[in-house]
């Protein structure tokens, strides 16, 4: 049996991790080009941009908001145009994964420098692609890692701390899904069976979100960098990468996916849909009743969602949730990773039990 675990190049964390841009930049080549949110451009670059461009020439350019693929030929285009050497990501999930995919079709290195700790893209070989509307399309799957990840914690800081609870959630996906795909042989991103330091990675990750997540928050919310809120960041950005790419995915983002089909969901963020395929996946799996109260206790305690209605699903009919559970279980999808035999009916029916638990729990019934 073949293991195998992916990693990005170098990842670099801590406070002010972005002043050093220029200077990581420049080991890549002369011309930079950056996909920024809008927000970095107008708020965070003015104060890194004088000595970023001591190192570097560099263009910055506004992400637009879905990483599709006009968005991505678009940006590509632009950096032909300026002949750059690296590509670069100043942002959230969506702009990382445009500029990862940008690089690989240009053959370019590229950097990540996430400016909130919401998801685990910055560290992976993987780009997920969506329609223009929105909709999950295919995961593209990139021959290498990230070359660097910058993670600047006092910018992640000022961050709203929706950003990082969101992250929480997709990193809670980490262990129960890879633990899933260890006991089952599936192969991870690699294409290979996972090793055991991706999986004791994400049940570190796991492990790390439960007793750090809370303290993580309260320091988000007042603004400042603490050990608890660096050790979640780590969790939500490199411990939830590795482990989820070197170790394996399964139902928990595949209800995500699933979500996507109705347009009500598309304003919240990933984390935060894929919190629901958490506790979907937890009757879906039939995990034990200590363990569902454990993951819920924890998603009420930093304010994930546990209810449809929290992902903007009120009252929603039948027929939409069997959408959802049927896009779930797409061919190909992850979630024939878990144990269970897999049926749109049985996903159909872990959704409803999930969510009326979380209602429940709201009423003080459980």
């Amino acid at each position: 049996m073949i293991q195998a675990s992916i990693f990005p190049g170098r990842y670099v964390q801590g406070a002010g991790a972005l002043s050093r841009l220029g200077k990581e930049a420049s080991r890549f080549g002369k011309n930079a080009f950056a996909v920024c949110d809008p927000f970095v451009i107008e708020s965070i670059i003015p104060a890194y941009e004088e000595g970023i461009k001591k190192e570097i020439e560099i263009v910055f350019e506004k992400f637009n908001g879905e990483c599709c693929d006009k968005e991505i030929n678009r940006i590509v285009e632009l950096v032909k145009s300026d002949t750059s050497q690296v590509v670069i990501a100043i942002g959230g999930g969506k702009t990382i994964d445009t500029a990862k995919a940008v690089a690989h079709s240009l053959s370019l290195p590229v950097i990540i420098a996430p400016t909130i700790a919401s998801t685990d893209a910055p560290c992976s070989a993987l780009s997920v692609i969506y329609t223009d509307e929105g909709i999950v399309d295919r995961y593209l799957f990139l021959p290498t890692n990230p070359n660097s990840v910058l993670v600047d914690t006092s910018v992640i800081a000022k961050a709203p701390v929706r950003f990082l609870v969101s992250g929480m959630g997709d990193a809670l996906s980490t262990w129960l899904e890879g633990r899933s795909c260890q006991l089952k042989y599936a192969n991870n991103f690699a294409g290979e069976k996972g090793s055991m330091t991706a999986y004791a990675l994400a049940e570190l990750c796991y492990d790390t979100l439960l007793e750090y997540g809370v303290a993580a928050k309260v320091s988000n919310e007042a603004g400042v960098v603490t050990p608890a809120f660096e050790k979640v960041v780590e969790a939500n950005t490199l411990l939830s990468g590795l482990g989820f790419e070197s170790g394996g995915i399964a139902s928990c983002h595949a209800v995500h996916n699933g979500l996507t089909v109705l347009p009500q969901t598309h304003k919240y963020f990933h984390g935060e849909k894929v919190s629901i395929g958490v506790v979907t996946s937890l009757f879906l799996t039939d995990k034990p009743a200590e363990i569902i109260d454990e993951v819920y206790e924890f998603c009420e305690s930093v304010g994930l969602p546990t209810t449809l209605a929290q992902v903007g699903l009120i009252e929603p009919s039948d027929e939409d949730l069997m959408k959802v559970a049927q896009r779930a279980c797409a061919e190909g999808e992850t979630i024939y990773n878990e144990l269970v035999p897999i049926t749109p009916e049985a996903v159909f029916s872990a959704i409803k039990a999930a969510d009326a638990y979380g209602k429940s729990r709201k009423k003080g019934l459980y």
